[in-house]
């Protein structure tokens, strides 16, 4: 067929979409190798130095490693929690009460994030826990990240024929095989892109773990925050860019593992 103007209008505007969302993410990646001693474009040559000043510094290691745990936790929890929310509200719950569940299990993506922050930490402190642990830092990105894994899910059993299931106990299963045999395949792309959300918001959250951290337990974002207030040299673009790397490689693995295709509904 051919082309109209429409088309290259189309064409046009999506490409500058892409570079508007792109740009900054390369100019982190490339600020990083600077050989300058500030943030500074132009670059004044390039260098790895504020890699090697990054990975000299423990308390980097230290937050980057905090982070990990905690957004690894999250995604494990919430994979089963949500998991079994998701399979509640689109199998068992009446028709009345679904779209209220519904509502109430997106809620932490409806109220701002520093208002959970605050309500969880006045939770915490009338229970006696406050901030001195890291069960109320783990609480929190839990909850927070708890709706990506729901709605994927919930989305895949959406598009799921329950006359497998049926099918699968007529013939003798049970449930808990009917699950693992046809139920869990189903759902498979849900969960996994559900999980991979759950991990890249929680390494990133700043709000929650400002507010709920113990002192002295910094996560990547919180230590990145504290070395701007002081310094200004490329050692942050360095952190942001290894950040981003763990990204990629976590999208990197789900594709080498059961392919991006399959994250498609």
């Amino acid at each position: 067929m051919r082309k109209t103007l429409w088309d290259y209008v189309y064409t046009a505007i999506l490409v500058l979409i892409y570079v508007f969302l792109m740009s900054p993410i390369l100019l982190v990646v490339l600020m990083s190798f600077s050989g300058g001693e500030f943030l500074a474009l132009p670059m004044e040559g390039v260098s790895l130095r504020w890699f090697e000043t990054l990975f000299a510094n423990s308390r980097f290691y230290d937050a980057a490693a905090h982070s990990f745990r905690l957004a690894l936790v999250s995604a494990l929890v919430n994979g089963v929690i949500g998991t079994l929310a998701a399979i509640y509200v689109a199998h068992f719950a009446s028709p009345r009460l679904a779209n209220p569940l519904r509502v109430l299990m997106v809620g932490p993506l409806l109220v701002p994030e520093i208002l959970t922050a605050i309500a969880l930490l006045f939770f915490f402190f009338e229970i006696g826990i406050g901030n001195q642990y890291s069960v109320a830092i783990q609480v929190g990105h839990i909850v927070v990240t708890f709706p990506y894994v729901f709605l994927n899910v919930a989305s895949a059993l959406f598009n799921f024929d329950r006359s497998q299931e049926e099918a699968a106990r007529s013939l003798g299963a049970g449930r808990w095989l009917t699950f693992r045999r046809i139920t869990l395949p189903a759902i498979k792309p849900g969960l996994i892109t559900g999980c991979l959300f759950a991990f890249v918001i929680s390494f990133d959250i700043f709000n929650i773990s400002l507010l709920l951290k113990s002192v002295g337990n910094n996560t990547l974002p919180l230590e990145l925050f504290d070395y701007l207030r002081f310094n200004f040299d490329p050692t942050a673009a360095a952190v942001a860019t290894v950040s981003i790397f763990i990204t990629f490689v976590a999208v990197l693995i789900v594709d080498r593992t059961v392919g991006l295709r399959s994250l498609r509904f």
